[in-house]
């Protein structure tokens, strides 16, 4: 890790969500507890079993949340896009973390210790229900995909993967590109399905023309066809 080339004074606009419930003097206390760090693409950000010790916001940057499975397989748990929280609930809960981060790309991170979140949550109710909607609507989108990974077919849950990588990255200038280049194991890892089956998958409905594929490139043609082909599972 290296130090950010982004200034403390760009982070209060870039997580204006959380300081702005803030007064004076607890914005002056939170500017002299975070730190910034680069991370290089593909770097490990936290381990599974690891006592967490900071709240992390994606500045800028794609991260995974993932977890080791049966034979090594990962399970892609969520996507982070910039300005996303994570690392934080483990810490609210108690309890080691059971699932790792990484950089899909060079990232930038900004670290804050559990301890200032606490003692800001503790004197601001505004901040608290803050960190209490982060975490709901983290936990309905985990409940949402735990049902669809478990009970689509290996074609909705792939086209459903292809449509949550565009709303969450949204796409390259074209309009149809996706603006994140993921491995085909990246891939099967967040549709919970195995490399050879993503492949397989991924040429199937190149061969529908609902997608073209150039390397890791891939762009969306006929995205409600996409989403029909989610939608029945």
């Amino acid at each position: 890790m290296v130090k950010s080339n982004i200034s403390d004074a760009q982070v209060p606009e870039l997580i204006a969500d959380m300081w702005a419930p803030l007064n004076e003097d607890q914005r002056v206390y939170l500017s002299s507890q975070f730190t910034l760090q680069n991370y290089k693409k593909n770097e490990v950000i936290h381990c599974e079993g690891e006592t967490p010790t900071h709240l992390m916001c994606l500045l800028s940057g794609k991260v995974k949340i993932y977890k080791d499975g049966v034979g090594g397989r990962s399970q892609i748990i969520r996507m982070i896009r910039p300005v996303g929280y994570f690392g934080y609930a483990a810490a609210f809960a108690g309890k080691d973390y059971v699932t790792a981060a990484a950089a899909f790309e060079a990232s930038t991170v900004c670290l804050i210790p559990m301890g200032a979140i606490r003692t800001l949550a503790a004197q601001n109710n505004d901040l608290a229900q803050f960190f209490l909607r982060q975490l709901s609507f983290d936990l309905t989108v985990a409940d949402e995909r735990t049902v669809n990974l478990t009970q689509k077919h290996i074609r909705g849950r792939l086209a459903e993967s292809l449509l949550f990588l565009k709303e969450s990255y949204g796409l390259e200038e074209d309009g149809s590109t996706l603006s994140i280049y993921l491995s085909r194991e990246d891939l099967a890892n967040l549709s919970n399905m195995t490399t050879s089956n993503a492949i397989r998958t991924l040429s199937q409905f190149a061969t529908e023309k609902l997608i073209t594929i150039d390397g890791r490139k891939i762009k969306i043609i006929e995205e409600e066809k996409l989403k029909k082909i989610s939608k029945i599972g």
